[in-house]
């Protein structure tokens, strides 16, 4: 009885074994060690006297992604930091003119993202403002897009 007949040639595949058996590790070899990982670090804590000038910065006006920057902290911990101190912050949002200009570069082709990165919002805080204001949203190819539970 003929197996493979003329095609087989067992000889590429006993050298392809013979390969893989060669990368295997010996059995009388010791075990590898484990790779060493770094343990997780502790976040960043800020001076007395950083954390006093951090909120007299943000107090003057500095955002807190600038303070974030500033100081080599995540914009989060700057904020945990300003309501650990009772320092009230501030809600950004949009004022009248800049949601009239969003609406209106928004009416002009411009995406929620690049609106909000003009002026300094997410493109969440963008989309509720124009959503506010009943503009038609667009889908991600620029066709307008009802939104669900809208009366459209």
């Amino acid at each position: 009885m003929d197996l493979g007949g003329a095609y087989y040639n067992p000889k590429d595949q006993v050298r392809a074994l013979e390969q893989l058996c060669g990368k295997l590790p010996r059995l009388d070899a010791p075990e590898p060690t484990p790779a060493t990982r770094n343990r997780p670090r502790r976040a960043r804590q800020l001076a007395d006297e950083h954390i006093q000038e951090l909120i007299a910065g943000y107090s003057s006006g500095a955002t807190v992604r600038a303070l974030g920057d500033r100081f080599g902290i995540e914009r989060r911990t700057v904020s945990t930091i300003l309501r650990r101190h009772g320092v009230p912050t501030r809600r950004r949002g949009l004022t009248p003119e800049q949601v009239d200009d969003a609406i209106h570069l928004y009416n002009f082709g411009w995406s929620l993202a690049w609106i909000g990165a003009r002026m300094d919002v997410t493109a969440g805080t963008v989309r509720k403002r124009l959503l506010e204001h009943d503009v038609t949203m667009r889908d991600t190819h620029g066709r307008p897009h009802i939104e669900a539970g809208s009366p459209r």
